[in-house]
């Protein structure tokens, strides 16, 4: 076992400080790159070295991917600082630490330990149907609006009852359809054994503020609570951390107010800003070395966000070499500038100058969402006729995985997806979820199904796919338990549809999760169904027969518990767990070579050596909200692009287009105030030569 100062050697001076903390509140302030993770990591080590038991230790945070890498990091250095030890700390996301205290307390509940829980596709499902018995046109009042506001008051901690009394009967038409909706939808959910994402942490909120012998079991169960990304925590979460750490008040917070992006869906800011008058004896910790990004990125990551007046002064540093400056790019429009970043990023792989070649010639290729090969990228562009390429021994190539491509809205990602076709460059759009796809949801409705007759809505989605020539008035009298008015021969068909669930639960509770996946496919009659169809279809099944290589991972489990962890990790999914699919992709070293396409939003927590943040334009970037409060949505704006600044390590690259087609119509902009809020020294204007500026075509 190492001694306390060979496991803190890799530690500055705050980090060791956070990592020693063992008893009381602790608050630390990290800013991006700062290395929060490796410190929250030996923290947890330097407890379990000091005699807390691992099971005594919690640790929360908000994506899979995070929980994922702080998981492995802990176990890493389990094994070298504790060796013997095979017990590990509770590592989980906010909604996976619901699900355990709810599956711990099903019955208290009114619910079955296989309870399904709804996606954001789901439950929208739920309330546009809930809309037509109510005789109301879904055109009028929009089912997504409607999942929102449950959804947003949920994350408040406000039930049902209080939102009924409050909106039910008031003069609002639209507060009256949501309280309506929202009560038939709790109703068909506890009919069907269903929850969905918000009720994972209302639930286990409400569990542990109403019963006082489930809360002091979690609190003695325990004793140590870690919660990072503390900025990003709604009401519930607030409420359920405090409630953990009451008795012990061991509680570590990691977080930046600068980070606070995601107030739109609850996060409150005044959760980590009031945390010293939560806990008046807590100490603080400033964590502002930075490890990831270049000294020229750092400066203009700090001017812009030393504008916010809601944050605790801080101010990031590194050791870290100059690096270049940020580029700057004018484009004339969308399409110039999605070309810009085009042949930037064809000069970045290639070491050399675009002006060296041309991509016209290029045949597109067809984006997928999962994986691109590598094919394309070995591709080689022809050379202008008369120049030669650079000197091969000179170059050094650089991956496209390295490289990322930032938008603030969604609908940027056309003009540069074409860009990205038209050169030949493969690419990835976070944000496409392989749990998402038809193929997969499908396969995993037959899971549930299985597991949870209950679940109508998976049985109305799989009984007949493959076609069994059941059709809806069929469905009608099966859910309405008139099953024996049917004809014979269709009775035949639902009896062996049945059949099929139950011969998957008896494999599921026998067999190993990656076989049980195997069973599914063959037994449902999809491999039939897809191998025999289109182009397609075929890579439909492809993609089921990875999730059958995905699910290698869990046939360590329990047989059984290994297919109730899948469901769970497939319904907790979020958009950057897209990269975990593709990591276990690496394994097999089938390498993803392809840049990266997000808004800014998903980028959190990521990190890039080449990052482009396009459209900065005022209105777009920031961008323009209606709000009561102009000043925390403009800071909220700068945090955001804070945020994209940090995500780059070496090369930062900024452009904004004179003209932008948005919703069919032309606008004129102005830059951003965040490119005039940089220093000039910092910035190099791109695709200017002798004040000419070169639009690639």
């Amino acid at each position: 076992m190492l001694s306390v100062e060979e496991h803190l050697k890799g530690l500055n001076s705050e980090q060791k400080i956070a990592a020693l903390h063992k008893d009381g509140p602790l608050l630390i302030i990290a800013g991006a790159g700062a290395g929060k993770t490796k410190t929250i990591t030996h923290r947890i080590v330097n407890l379990i070295k000091n005699g807390v038991a691992p099971e005594k230790i919690l640790a929360v945070t908000f994506t899979n991917k995070a929980a994922k890498e702080m998981r492995e990091r802990i176990i890493t250095e389990i094994e070298k600082n504790a060796k013997g030890q095979e017990r590990v700390p509770f590592v989980s996301t906010f909604h996976s630490l619901g699900v355990y205290i709810i599956k711990e307390n099903a019955r208290l509940l009114g619910l079955t330990k296989y309870f399904t829980i709804l996606d954001e596709g789901d439950a929208t499902g739920f309330i546009k149907d809930i809309l037509k018995e109510l005789g109301v046109d879904p055109k009028q009042y929009d089912p997504k609006k409607i999942k929102s506001v449950i959804s947003r008051e949920k994350g408040k901690f406000t039930h049902l009852t209080d939102f009924t009394e409050r909106e039910g009967n008031g003069s609002n038409p639209f507060s009256k359809i949501v309280a309506q909706v929202w009560n038939l939808y709790e109703k068909q959910k506890m009919k069907e054994n269903s929850l969905d994402f918000d009720d994972l942490l209302l639930k286990a909120t409400k569990l542990l503020k109403d019963n006082v012998e489930i809360r002091k079991m979690y609190q003695e169960k325990w004793e140590y609570v870690h919660i990072d990304e503390y900025q990003d925590t709604n009401e519930v979460q607030y409420l359920m951390s405090k409630m953990l750490a009451e008795k012990n008040k061991n509680i570590c917070v990691v977080g930046d107010a600068d980070q606070n992006i995601y107030s739109w869906r609850g996060a409150n800011l005044k959760n980590i800003l009031n945390f010293e008058k939560d806990y008046p004896n807590a100490k603080i910790i400033l964590l502002e070395e930075n490890y990831r990004s270049t000294q020229n990125i750092l400066e203009a990551a700090n001017v812009v966000i030393k504008k916010n007046k809601y944050r605790p002064d801080k101010n990031l540093f590194t050791k870290n070499e100059t690096g270049e400056k940020i580029g700057l790019y004018e484009a004339l429009n969308e399409v110039d500038e999605a070309d810009f970043v085009a042949t930037k990023i064809l000069e970045i792989r290639d070491g050399s100058s675009p002006d060296s070649f041309f991509a016209g010639s290029l045949s597109p290729r067809v984006r997928g969402a999962l994986p691109l090969g590598s094919s394309a990228c070995e591709t080689p562009l022809k050379e202008k006729s008369g120049e030669l390429p650079s000197d091969p021994d000179k170059i050094e190539p650089v991956l496209l995985s390295e490289i990322c491509i930032l938008y603030r809205a969604n609908f940027q990602s056309r003009a540069l997806e074409e860009a990205m076709l038209r050169y030949n460059i493969p690419y990835q759009v976070l944000g496409v979820k392989f749990f998402e796809r038809k193929e997969i949801k499908d396969t995993l409705a037959y899971l549930r199904a299985a597991l949870n007759r209950d679940s109508l809505s998976d049985i109305k989605r799989i009984i007949n796919f493959p076609a069994r020539g059941i059709g809806k008035v069929t469905l009608v009298k099966i859910f309405a338990n008139e099953i024996e008015s049917l004809p014979p021969k269709v009775r035949i068909k639902i009896n062996s549809f049945y059949e099929t669930l139950e011969e998957i639960k008896e494999k599921i509770h026998s067999t190993k999760t990656s076989d049980v996946i195997k069973f599914v496919v063959k037994k449902s009659g999809i491999e039939a169904e897809l191998s025999s169809g289109t182009e397609e279809d075929i890579e439909r099944l492809e993609n089921i027969k990875e999730l059958a290589t995905l699910a290698l991972k869990y046939d360590n489990l329990d047989a059984g518990r290994g297919i109730e962890k899948l469901l769970e990790d497939a319904s907790l999914a979020s958009d950057q767990d897209s990269l975990i699919v593709n990591e276990e992709k690496l394994k097999e070293k089938k390498e993803i070579n392809a840049v990266k396409l997000m808004t800014v939003h998903a980028s959190k927590g990521l990190e890039f050596k080449y990052v482009f943040i396009t459209g900065l334009e005022d209105g777009l970037f920031p961008h323009q909200r209606r709000s009561e409060d102009v000043n925390i949505d403009t800071e909220e704006e700068r945090r955001l692009f804070y945020v994209a600044v940090t995500r780059a390590r070496s090369k930062l690259f900024l452009s904004f287009a004179d003209y932008r087609t948005i919703f069919g119509s032309r606008q004129i902009n102005a830059p951003s105030e965040f490119i005039s809020d940089i220093p000039a020294d910092l910035l190099e204007k791109e695709g200017e030569k002798g004040g000419i500026k070169t639009i690639y075509i």
